[in-house]
């Protein structure tokens, strides 16, 4: 069983390092110097020239703590829309009795099936139409990237499930306490779901964060965006340098990177907690 073990970790350990291969070199690009060869063969990952000057000139170059902060405003916004509307929609449809209860989850579930492409044209037209364009403010050109994303299927099921997990004593003991239903939800039932909550923080915010097609659709006004946006347009004006872009491109993950290890603690627990027949 040891040896079983073993190789189990072993295949493990492997695929992690061949998953990271592609980021270290990213890093390595950008800690090159203009003397050394990026394109060498074979690949040389530790730099002989080591140098930050790539990331000070990109700071330089490019405004590219204003598409940090634009991306930060974008994807926060939707992580805390997306666990708001999510538990209060997965509330009722696992706690509550109603009639088309079934249906009304299963009609949520189907749109997962639904690619984000199909009903983009839809949904930029309503867009439009709501004024939600920065053409017409600041505000409502962030409100634009937001909304679509305020909400999805996958935080609804994840919520549902894990708070099937939570023994209906516990809400019935509260109840008998003088509890009203929000009462209920917010003081008792929420904070009893947080590893989920921070693993649908966690999907969310890594999600809107690499969102490239919606905002460079929506986005006219480069004030307003976002890094994956900025990270672009900086690959076309610098596409002979390609340690700029690789800068540029760190620089964009070292958030990701902060945002889940101060939640990491909740992720294996929130894959697991709504791990229920529902």
């Amino acid at each position: 069983m040891k040896i079983k073990n073993i190789f189990t970790h072993l295949i493990l350990i492997l695929i992690c390092i061949i998953s990271l291969i592609p980021f270290l070199w990213l890093l390595s690009t950008a800690l090159k110097g203009r003397s050394e060869n990026i394109f060498a063969y074979p690949p040389i990952f530790i730099p002989q020239d080591f140098t930050l000057d790539n990331f000070k000139e990109v700071l330089k170059l490019v405004p590219i703590i204003k598409y940090v902060i634009n991306s930060f405003i974008v994807a926060a916004s939707t992580v805390i829309l997306n666990v708001i509307l999510s538990a209060l929609a997965a509330y009722p449809l696992a706690r509550m009795e109603f009639k088309g209860k079934k249906t009304a989850f299963f009609a949520i579930l189907a749109t997962i099936m639904v690619p984000f492409q199909t009903i983009m044209l839809p949904i930029y037209i309503i867009t439009l139409k709501l004024h939600l364009v920065d053409s017409y403010s600041t505000f409502a050109g962030f409100l634009g990237m937001i909304m679509p994303f305020a909400v999805n299927a996958f935080g609804i099921f994840l919520l549902r499930q894990a708070f099937l997990t939570i023994p209906k004593e516990i809400e019935e003991s509260a109840v008998i306490d003088g509890c009203n239903s929000f009462q209920i939800f917010f003081k008792l039932l929420l904070p009893m779901i947080k590893p989920s909550v921070a693993l649908l923080a966690i999907f969310t915010f890594i999600g809107s964060w690499g969102e490239f097609l919606w905002p460079s659709i929506v986005l006219t006004n480069e004030k307003l965006y976002t890094l994956p946006v900025g990270i672009n347009n900086l690959s076309s004006a610098f596409s002979s340098d390609y340690r700029l872009v690789a800068a540029g491109s760190i620089i964009s993950i070292v958030p990701i990177v902060i945002f889940f290890l101060a939640l990491q603690k909740y992720f294996i627990s929130g894959t697991t907690e709504g791990a229920v027949k529902g």
